[in-house]
C-alpha cells in the first residue's frame, strides 16, 4: 500500500506542471468592447458586466462576494473516430431553420438533446434520444420524467421559511445508537526483498564464476543442452536415492527375529 501511495504521489508531482500549463488566466487578457462586453482572442468572454452603476436607492456597495464555478468539458460520449469533438452541435442565428445528420453507434443508450443556452435548457428546451431500448430515462425531460427540483413561484419567501421550520419541528428526532468501535487489524506489509530472494542472490553470486568458466566459448544451444543434461542427472540421482530408501525400509520389515 505504501509503494502504491508513493507512486501516486510521484505521478501527481510530475503531472502538476503539465496541468498548470494547461490552465490559462483570462482576466488580464480581456478587451472591453463596450456595453459591458469583454472578450479576448483565446475564447474568454464576459457579457453584461456592471462595475459602477448602482441600483436605485443605494449609495454604495455594502460587500463584495466572489463566486467560483468549476466547469468541465465533457460532452456526449460519442466515438471520437466518428465525431472528433465527442458531440453533435447545430447553431443558427435569428428566426431560421437548420438541420444536420449524425450516425449513432449501436447498443442501448440514451442521449440528451438540449439547447446550449443554460436558461433555455432549464425551462424545458431539452429531450432524450434513445438508441435501441436505451439505458434508462434522463431526469427533468418535459413530458417524460418529473423535474428533479420543481420551481414554485406561488408562495412567498416568508411562507416557504415558515413551512420549512414547521417540517423541521414535525420531523421525529434521530436517536443515535452507540456501536462498538471496529477493531483494526494491523496487516504486515510485504517486503520487496525477502529471505528467499537474499539466499537466491547469494547462491547466484557464488555460482557465477564457475558458470562463466564452464559456459565460456559455448553457443546458446550448447548451454541449453548442458543445463538439461544436469537436470536429467539430478533427477536420476533423486530416483536412485528414493529406490534405495524404499529397499532399506522393506528389507527391515521382512527380517525374522531369531528363535530363542
Amino acid at each position: 500500500m505504501v509503494k502504491l501511495l508513493s507512486v501516486g504521489v510521484l505521478v501527481v508531482l510530475f503531472s502538476a506542471p503539465v496541468m498548470a500549463q494547461e490552465y490559462e488566466e483570462h482576466d488580464s487578457m480581456l478587451m472591453d468592447h463596450g456595453d459591458g462586453h469583454l472578450m479576448d482572442m483565446a475564447g474568454g468572454m464576459v457579457m453584461g458586466q456592471n462595475t459602477d452603476t448602482l441600483p436605485g436607492g443605494c449609495d454604495s456597495i455594502s460587500e463584495t462576494k466572489e463566486i467560483t464555478v468549476h466547469a468541465g468539458h465533457k460532452y456526449a460520449e460519442l466515438p471520437k473516430y466518428l465525431y472528433p469533438k465527442g458531440m453533435f452541435h447545430l447553431e443558427v442565428s435569428g428566426p431560421a431553420k437548420i438541420s444536420g445528420t449524425l450516425i449513432l453507434p449501436p447498443g442501448d443508450k440514451t442521449y440528451l438533446v438540449h439547447c446550449d443556452i443554460a436558461q433555455h435548457m432549464e425551462k424545458g428546451m431539452k429531450a432524450q434520444l434513445k438508441v435501441g431500448k436505451g439505458d434508462g430515462d434522463l431526469p427533468s425531460i418535459p413530458g417524460v420524467t418529473a423535474y428533479v427540483v420543481s420551481d414554485d413561484y406561488k408562495a412567498t419567501l416568508p411562507e416557504l421559511l415558515a413551512k420549512a421550520e414547521t417540517e423541521a419541528l414535525i420531523a421525529p428526532p434521530v436517536v443515535a445508537t452507540a456501536s462498538p468501535a471496529p477493531v483494526k487489524t494491523v496487516q504486515q506489509e510485504d517486503s520487496v526483498i525477502s529471505g528467499v530472494t537474499v539466499i537466491g542472490l547469494a547462491l547466484g553470486l557464488l555460482a557465477a564464476p564457475f558458470l562463466a568458466r564452464k559456459f565460456k566459448g559455448m553457443s546458446a544451444s550448447e548451454v541449453v543442452a548442458y543445463v538439461f543434461d544436469l537436470l536429467r542427472s539430478f533427477i536420476e540421482l533423486v530416483v536412485k536415492l528414493l529406490s534405495r530408501l524404499i529397499k532399506l525400509v522393506t528389507s527391515n520389515k521382512n527380517k525374522i527375529l531369531p528363535e530363542k
